[in-house]
């Protein structure tokens, strides 16, 4: 039989259909790290467009005989537009910002552009404040975008996923799913591990489970947009929403900043406590136990949570008008007690800390006014601990500490980003992107010693420990490898040309993620004891598994080893087309076609799933309406397919040791 299953990974088609009449956000170029900047002017011999962002980079293109003009691939920032004839400068628009996925517009039209107002001319040179367009009509796809002077006024949490929460179709995953202290979200129904996460345009997403991803410190967010849907060819490995965040970058100015956020517990409301119901139940009907009815269940009055945050950030040219730096810094930290359920096995308080520091810097040289190299490096450690104090019930007192927490963590992750953006031609443009990540999920428990677990001590044989059962200070019978670690690295390569009506792009999208001693194993000498005991001596333990009777008192011992640390690979790869048509003034079609290759690999690295060519066609159209960007009519059709993450070779696809032998 052969070892290689072949399988399809999740698919997912969709159709939207949307009529815009507010704010829409957003081009096609889904974790997109650029925006462009496009219009329409005077056509006229020797008429150009030049746009120069605030860190010197500078462009220049001639106006086509149609009167238009489209400059992709643009680094986000603060840009000026000025057009030329000749020598002479004919109109200049200043400040004009440029949001990550977007076309922005900028046209002129004779003296002063229509529609446009508070224009004053000097001489030959006309200055005008032209009135923005509320509707994007260049985009096929459903997302929003918030910059970092929204996020500075927005009652937002300090997360990616608060920010994508303002998304439509957005809402927090479950309580049951999180990635280390970080929360998860769902979109449009879709589960918590169908997103993908981006940063400058590398994916950060979890490299073992696919849950959640690494997030920016907040003051170095410069701009987020959230996916819910209508990802042009380019993008994939996301059948729910899509979280790319760009990272601020230094500009020709110097800039530096810090914050403290403090919210103590003494402004925060009391949690209250909780009790068991005492309802009247209706006749044949009773509480399991007589005695809850009316009583406390949980208690609140010594509940807190204090948390802080601080924050730095500095960004400017260490050569002006070449060579740009920022760097930022965050550290969030949360304390607090909370009181465990009357019920719950371990009754008393939970004294627990997390904290979160993180670390954003980036790099930008212009080589010259064709060539543009980035580096981004990224740095997030995450980390939980505490310990259990006493609580007793009876009286509501409290004593002192009892044990430390069984399942604190320490994750880390690294990440390194370089994109290279080569302006060849007027028309043409190359980008590539490298990058690689680490991450160290250390998951232990400080009570782990040398000694085996025992577990139902209260069923050892009297006849050997008397009315003394043995005990032990083993604090679990299980627990991850010393240091797992995961990696990933990606290439990402793409040309795009302009061909009158058709913005053309090709591309390859590589990905390939190893993870190694994932899994857990048994604590202490690599085995536990489980005492048992049959009411009826003479039957057999298991007699499935043909494991007889114990006979005597009944009493047996069951000696279990139990490891699933492993290794294990994905190796994704994919390749597209895409061909964003302008039909008219009015229409606007995106068709592409994306193949996406998944293959994962067990510990030996035999792959078990191969999905083959799984072809992805994507379909996008835009109408302006009245030809005003007033009134927005849209629609996008889209395959999409979603990788076994990592984690399903653990238990999956490679070995593991589950053994139990039974004494008496």
């Amino acid at each position: 039989m052969s070892n290689q299953i072949r399988r399809h990974a999740l698919k997912r088609t969709a159709l939207a259909v949307v009529l815009g009449a507010c704010l829409a956000n957003g081009a096609v170029y889904a974790q997109s790290t650029t925006g462009s900047i496009y219009g329409s002017a005077p056509s006229e011999a020797g008429s150009t467009i030049v746009v120069q962002s605030d860190t010197g980079l500078s462009r220049t293109i001639t106006i086509d005989a149609n009167g238009r003009y489209n400059l992709g691939s643009l680094p986000v920032g603060a840009y000026t537009v000025t057009l030329k004839r000749g020598d002479q400068v004919v109109d200049t628009r200043k400040n004009v910002q440029l949001r990550v996925g977007s076309g922005t517009e900028v046209s002129f039209a004779g003296a002063a552009a229509s529609g446009s107002t508070d224009a004053t001319t000097l001489g030959a040179i006309t200055v005008t404040a032209a009135n923005a367009p509320k509707i994007d009509v260049s985009s096929t796809s459903s997302r929003s975008v918030i910059t970092s002077e929204q996020l500075a006024t927005l009652p937002l949490g300090r997360s990616a996923e608060a920010i994508a929460l303002l998304a439509p179709g957005a809402v927090a995953g479950s309580g049951a799913f999180n990635n280390g202290s970080r929360s998860v979200v769902s979109f449009g129904g879709s589960g918590v591990t169908e997103n993908a996460y981006y940063i400058n345009g590398f994916n950060v997403s979890n490299p073992l489970s696919n849950l959640g991803g690494v997030s920016l410190p907040y003051g170095a967010i410069d701009q987020q947009e959230t996916y819910t849907g209508g990802y042009s060819a380019k993008y994939g490995r996301s059948t729910g929403g899509v979280i790319n965040q760009l990272g601020k970058r230094g500009t020709n100015e110097w800039h530096f900043g810090a914050q403290a956020v403090w919210e103590p517990d003494s402004l925060a409301s009391s949690t209250g406590d909780v009790w068991f119901p005492s309802n009247t139940l209706p006749a044949g009907y009773g509480y399991t136990n007589r005695t809850q009815p009316g009583t406390l269940y949980r208690s609140g009055k010594d509940n807190n949570q204090t948390r802080t945050v601080y924050s730095a950030y500095a960004g400017g040219p260490l050569i002006e008008d070449k060579l740009f730096i920022f760097v930022a810094g965050e550290t969030d930290k949360t304390d607090g007690v909370t009181t465990n359920a009357r019920t719950s096995s371990i009754q008393g308080q939970n004294n627990y800390g997390y904290s979160s520091p993180k670390f954003y810097g980036k790099l930008d040289w212009n080589i010259n006014d064709s060539n543009i190299l980035e580096y981004t490096r990224i740095q997030n450690t995450d980390r939980r601990g505490g310990y259990y104090t006493a609580f007793n019930y009876d009286d509501l007192s409290t004593g002192g500490a009892t044990g430390t927490f069984p399942d604190t963590f320490k994750i880390t992750d690294k990440y390194d980003i370089f994109k290279y953006t080569g302006y060849l031609t007027d028309d043409l443009t190359l980008n590539a992107t490298w990058g690689r990540s680490t991450q160290h999920n250390r998951q232990f428990n400080p009570n782990i010693s040398d000694l085996p677990f025992l577990d139902g001590v209260t069923e050892q044989d009297p006849a050997i420990v008397g009315n003394t059962p043995i005990r032990n200070d083993q604090a679990t019978n299980r627990a991850k490898a010393d240091d797992p670690i995961s990696k990933s690295r990606s290439l990402r390569l793409e040309l795009e040309y302009r061909l009158g009506d058709h913005d053309l792009t090709a591309g390859v999208d590589n990905m390939y993620f190893n993870a190694y001693n994932e899994g857990v194993r048994t604590t202490g000498p690599g085995y536990q004891w489980i005492y048992g005991r049959q009411d009826n001596p003479t039957e057999g333990i298991n007699p499935e598994l043909g494991v007889g009777a114990p006979g005597g008192q009944g009493y047996y011992a069951q000696r279990r080893i139990f490891t699933t640390t492993t290794s294990m690979a994905v190796e994704q790869k994919a390749y597209y087309l895409e061909d964003r048509w302008q039909v008219s003034d009015k229409w606007l079609l995106t068709l592409g076609i994306r193949n996406d290759k998944f293959t994962n690999y067990n510990s030996d690295h035999v792959a078990y799933v191969d999905s083959g060519d799984q072809w992805a066609p994507r379909l996008g159209a835009s109408w302006d309406v009245f030809g005003d960007s007033s009134l927005k009519i849209f629609a996008n059709l889209g395959r999409y397919y979603l990788a076994l993450p990592n984690s399903v070779a653990i238990r999956g696809a490679s070995a593991s040791t589950y053994t139990d032998e039974y004494f008496t």
